[in-house]
């Protein structure tokens, strides 16, 4: 009872983070948030992996130059020496790029040049994240839309890192260890190529019956077929990743990393015996990092065409 208090509390109250505020297009567009959750309710209803899809997206957005929506820039065709970050190697399996259109379509038509893509990036992993299970919570918009995107500039945490490479990346980002722990959480509803972890399939540490599932998915040669990170509850928002990876079912080395490291250990075993607890420091820790490096007030712009500067 006491949890459900607080967190009742948190998502009905306004947040501020700097000049970002819940609320933000309350009086220049007022169904903007309804608009977003209606395509995104869409998309899901077809494709409940989305979910994932999205996370990964607002993830690898942030953590570059910001929470700016520069990944979602195409690479100029006559300039192929200024790729955008869309082109770098780490995005090249990011998905929702197509769902972002549909979104600021949808926005331009009711609220012409309002609601920035990089506002959308976030709302949208928001709505996401409670179709599929999770959290239903507020975050604080205002974002406008940054002017640069460059592939050079993408350096992002790997399959393969170890707890202290990634933990680097996320403190070089304001982020905490236990913060780092609850959005890796995300991988609940994520899935991997096989070339993302197929130097694990004869590891030890690995679950053997799991380890020979993923073989046979992993067999064909010249394809790069998927599997879910969590097998068990692959499409809803929950804490069972973490139940997964105590019982040696991580699938990629990072996230069996965060079950047998000491930096991470005592953390997955609370947060895989509690959801509440797992959920409450997820939302915590994902508005936290929708507001890394944000551009409001008069600086950037609010983009007519996502996959474009103005």
């Amino acid at each position: 009872m006491k949890f459900f208090t607080i967190l009742i509390f948190f998502l009905v109250f306004p947040i501020a983070f700097g000049d970002l505020r819940v609320g933000f297009y309350h009086s220049s567009c007022p169904r903007a948030e309804k608009i977003v959750r209606q395509v995104v309710q869409r998309r899901f209803n077809r494709d409940r992996s989305i979910t994932g899809g999205l996370l990964r997206m607002h993830f690898h957005d942030c953590f570059v130059r910001g929470c700016d929506a520069s990944i979602l820039i195409d690479s100029n065709r006559g300039n192929q020496s200024e790729k955008s970050e869309k082109a770098a190697g780490a995005n090249g399996t990011v998905r929702g790029f197509k769902l972002i259109d549909d979104i600021k379509k949808a926005l331009e038509t009711a609220c012409p040049s309002t609601v920035s893509c990089a506002d959308i990036i976030t709302l949208a992993t928001r709505d996401s994240v409670a179709m599929a299970g999770g959290p239903r919570y507020n975050v604080p918009t205002g974002r406008r839309d940054g002017l640069v995107s460059r592939a050079a500039e993408v350096f992002l945490p790997g399959p393969r890192s170890t707890v202290l490479q990634a933990q680097q990346t996320f403190t070089a980002n304001g982020l905490s260890l236990d913060e780092m722990i609850a959005l890796l959480g995300a991988h609940t509803v994520g899935f991997a190529h096989c070339n993302f972890f197929r130097d694990r399939l004869n590891d030890s540490n690995m679950d053997p019956n799991l380890r020979a599932k993923l073989g046979q998915t992993c067999r064909p040669m010249g394809q790069d077929p998927t599997a879910f990170l969590d097998q068990k509850t692959s499409t809803v928002f929950d804490n069972e990743f973490y139940k997964q990876i105590i019982l040696k079912r991580g699938v990629l080395f990072i996230d069996q990393q965060l079950a047998s490291d000491p930096l991470s250990s005592r953390l997955v075993s609370t947060f895989a015996g509690n959801s509440a607890a797992f959920k409450k420091s997820f939302v915590d820790a994902i508005v936290k990092m929708g507001s890394i490096r944000v551009l409001v007030g008069t600086n950037g712009e609010i983009r007519k065409n996502c996959r474009a500067f103005n």
